[in-house]
């Protein structure tokens, strides 16, 4: 199918909220629902998340109209909290994402594999559009 070693691709933003807000938004299933889509039309009816190493996730994303939409999930390979999440999708492809608390700000650093499907260019766009939404979702996210 592929060459056995995919390209690396990597997005990143400068939240402006502290890393211990970022790090709950980024991992608990209530906020993963609000913020996980690329775009308007989409979003994430469903989450679950056991946040540990050899711990499972899985987000449900559907196109808004319900004329599309794929579980998203894996396996947590680190976890190191406020620092590092690591994980294997179910494809096999690997995810890094790194927290680095920069005062009250949190710069994040998501590296993936790159699938063969679909252009690199148009999967970077992807995540970075879900990493942005993410950050505009965690700048005006109320903690519960």
């Amino acid at each position: 199918m592929g060459t056995g070693n995919p390209a690396t691709i990597t997005v990143e933003t400068i939240v402006h909220s502290p890393v211990e807000s970022v790090w709950k938004f980024w991992t608990e299933p209530k906020h993963i629902m609000q913020w996980n889509n690329a775009s308007d039309d989409w979003h994430t009816p469903y989450a679950e998340n056991d946040l540990k190493a050899g711990g499972k996730f899985v987000s449900r994303m559907e196109a808004k109209d319900g004329s599309f939409g794929f579980d998203f999930g894996g396996v947590y390979d680190e976890v190191s909290m406020y620092e590092t999440i690591s994980y294997t999708m179910g494809d096999g492809r690997k995810v890094k994402i790194s927290f680095i608390r920069q005062g009250n700000d949190t710069q994040i650093i998501e590296s993936f594999d790159a699938e063969e499907t679909n252009s690199r260019e148009m999967q970077q766009a992807g995540w970075q559009s879900i990493l942005d939404n993410f950050k505009k979702y965690a700048e005006n996210a109320k903690e519960e």
